[in-house]
Parts: structure tokens; sequence; C-alpha cells
């Protein structure tokens, strides 16, 4: 099922400033990182297409270049992002979006009740749930036995975010909930919750509060948007997706997913900025989900 519609609190999210004085030292540091950590990555995608080849999406060209497609006029784009203006059906899909984010969950919603049940169903299909209230939801990684205190920081819309990839991407659903890839920490990050900060982590990222966007990978989200009204949700499941091969690929651990969350950004950030991805499967990671 599908649902309408949360205002959105940064519950879960973490920011460090630094001194100017460092300024140098942490640029040349993250720049570092970043490069290994996409070499690390390329290698677990690879380790998954030659697992998994059968279920691939879409074209598995992207695979040995995925970092090295050409975006050399993104820095001009960004320049003149102040002047882009949305069209009337770009106007239309963003307040949809927006109306979406203004739902908070209710509990005592029949019908919101309802979707938290399909979610249960979806992943754990041969598990009866003894009630929305139950410790069963920490199997999930729901923080205590009520999973709905935690949609307090996005509202609606984070469930309806996970719904959707258990009913349209239900292979790389379970492999996530269940951790099946790779090899794992001790202290794993807990699924559910992740999938709230990931939900809040696309809300910033594309300026969704905003009248428009102020980037150029929200007004290009903005314009595949306006063609498909899933892209959001397509979107979610790619940047959990990511996210999970980020996990493996810093080799991480349960107190680094703010910073896996903060690179994973980064580089969907530089996907949604190539100049010829005009559909949300065109981004080179929508190749990391599996239904």
């Amino acid at each position: 099922m599908r649902i309408r519609r949360p205002q959105c609190i940064p519950s879960c999210s973490s920011r460090q400033w630094v001194d100017e004085d460092e300024g140098h030292f942490w640029r040349e540091k993250t720049r570092h990182e970043e490069v290994a950590w996409e070499f690390n990555l390329t290698h677990v995608i690879s380790q998954r297409a030659q697992c998994f080849a059968n279920a691939m999406v879409g074209p598995r060209s992207w695979i040995g270049g995925l970092f090295f497609r050409s975006s050399n006029k993104r820095q001009g784009h960004v320049e003149k992002t102040s002047d882009y203006s949305l069209t009337p059906r770009q106007e239309q899909s963003l307040h949809r979006l927006q109306e979406r984010l203004q739902v908070p969950f209710d509990e005592t919603c029949s019908y919101h009740q309802e979707a938290l049940k399909a979610l249960w169903c979806a992943a754990f299909p041969d598990i009866e749930l003894r009630g929305l209230i139950s410790e069963q939801w920490k199997d999930m990684g729901w923080q205590g036995a009520n999973p709905s205190t935690d949609f307090r920081g996005c509202g609606v819309i984070s469930l309806e975010n996970l719904l959707f990839f258990a009913q349209y991407y239900p292979t790389s659903f379970r492999r996530l909930l269940f951790k099946l890839d790779g090899k794992r920490a001790t202290w794993e990050y807990p699924f559910a919750v992740a999938g709230i900060n990931v939900t809040f982590m696309l809300i910033q990222m594309l300026d969704l509060y905003s009248a428009k966007p102020k980037s150029l990978p929200g007004i290009n989200f903005l314009k595949i948007l306006s063609a498909d009204e899933d892209a959001f949700d397509v979107l979610y499941c790619i940047a959990f997706a990511m996210m999970d091969a980020q996990w493996l690929a810093m080799r991480a651990s349960y107190m680094d997913f703010n910073e896996v969350l903060r690179v994973s950004r980064i580089q969907l950030e530089r996907e949604l900025s190539l100049e010829d991805v005009h559909r949300i499967r065109d981004l080179p990671a929508h190749n990391l989900l599996y239904r």
C-alpha cells in the first residue's frame, strides 16, 4: 500500500565545523578519504555484480567507470542555479512532495497503522506480529517497542520510503535488513533507524523545504521528479543501498554511521550532477538495486 503523506526535524544528524586554520588540513584529508572510498566502493560493487550477475538491473558497463563519468561543465551550471526558474510542472511536483513532508505519523490513524503492518509483513512474512507496540520491532532495527516514536524525526514519508523499498526492491531490502552482504562489524547500524536517517539526508540534500532547489543536484532531481512521481522513493532505495555499500567499503561500525552517510551523500550529489542523467534509472548507483 502507499500512504499520503511529515515535518522533518533533524533528530539524528550531526555536523562538525573546523577553524579556518585547519581548513587546508581537513580539505586534504577529505580528498584522500574520498579517493580511497571510491576505490573501495568500486571493488565492493564489482564483487556484488559478480555474485548477483543474473539479477543485475540495467547496463553493467558502469562498474568500471562509475567514478570517471564526465561532468566537466558542472561548475558553470552551479553558478547559474540561482537564476533557475521552475516550470509549472516542476512546481506542481515539488509541491506534492512537500505535502508529503508535512504529514506526521499518527499512531491512531488506521491508514498509518496498516502501512506499518504492511512493512512488518514485507520484512517478516512468516512471523506473526503480536501488536503495533511489541518488542518484535527491535528485530527490524527500531529503537524501542513502539516504532511510532522513531517517526517523529521524519514523519510518514520515512515509513513510505521503507515500505516502497520493501515492495519494489524486495531482494535488496532483505539483503540490507538481514545484513547478508560482506564482512560485517560486531556493532551494525540498526536498519529501520538508518532508513529514517537516509530520508532526512535526502530532504536536506535536495533542499525540499525551499521554494526551489539551491543546488545542481536538487535542480536535476526536480526535472526527474516532474516526469516520474516515484523518483524520490526510488532515489531513497538507491541512497540506502549506496550507504550500505559504503559501510562495507569503510569496514564501518556503529559509531561511524554519520561519516558513512556524509560520504554517501557526496557521491549521490556527484551522480545527480552528471550531464547524462535524465531519469532516475540513469544514476550509476541504480544498479545496486535488485528486485
